[in-house]
């Protein structure tokens, strides 16, 4: 399959609520009053920054929230979103700095909701997390301090995870998923996206390392 097509999927796959639908979805399943929203950077599912007005029942809780609705593929399978519900919520109760899951008014963790896209009908997991402020790494200057500090937090988030049990938790192993490491041979056909120059080479031989020097050795490393 070329990168063409896969493209061709992943935007069949991806979401296209407007903000107007996206309001609707967490005033009818989530029971918030919007008063503000706009799309988030997002790569096959679909987000929304979401401000709320406060009420009588909301006075104390968050005012902002991240509308996630997952992807058309990622929607088929519903105990993969649960199982991320929870690890969020497990992380956040181990004092790590992440979102909280918000419960819809079935006090449920997702929605499945059916859009009419003009020529079908299709079903989109939809969930609702509290907003974390702050910057995206790749935004702030890069020094040995914050490597070290993001290093530091990957290890404890590791031996946290450790502890993490579903009984859903297979849901996460997906073949040719290109977000696995384990995986990175797949970026191959992407290549071309980068055209011919010095970054391009760089990472062809990163994938060609990768195959020589881990793939051969990937039966020896830990898993989850």
């Amino acid at each position: 399959m070329s990168s063409g097509d896969d493209q061709q999927l992943q935007a069949l796959a991806k979401p296209t609520f407007t903000e107007v639908q996206a309001s609707a979805v967490v005033e009818s399943v989530f029971g918030l009053k919007v008063s503000k929203i706009q799309p988030l950077p997002s790569y096959d599912d679909q987000n929304f920054h979401v401000h709320i007005s406060k009420t009588k029942d909301t006075t104390d809780g968050p005012i902002e929230y991240v509308l996630k609705i997952s992807n058309t593929e990622s929607s088929k399978n519903p105990d993969l979103i649960e199982v991320q519900n929870h690890i969020i919520m497990f992380l956040k109760a181990a004092g790590f700095p992440t979102a909280s899951v918000c419960r819809t008014k079935g006090d449920n963790t997702t929605s499945l909701m059916s859009i009419d896209s003009g020529t079908e009908i299709k079903s989109y997991l939809v969930r609702l997390l509290t907003y974390l402020p702050g910057k995206p790494i790749a935004k702030i200057p890069v020094s040995t301090q914050l490597l070290y500090e993001i290093g530091t937090l990957a290890a404890k988030l590791d031996k946290a995870l450790e502890k993490f049990h579903h009984p859903k938790l297979s849901s996460l192993h997906r073949e040719n998923f290109i977000w696995n490491l384990k995986n990175i041979p797949l970026l191959e056909k992407y290549v071309n996206a980068l055209g011919r120059n010095r970054n391009r080479e760089i990472v062809e031989q990163v994938i060609q390392l990768f195959k020589e020097e881990i793939m051969t050795k990937l039966s020896h490393f830990r898993e989850y």
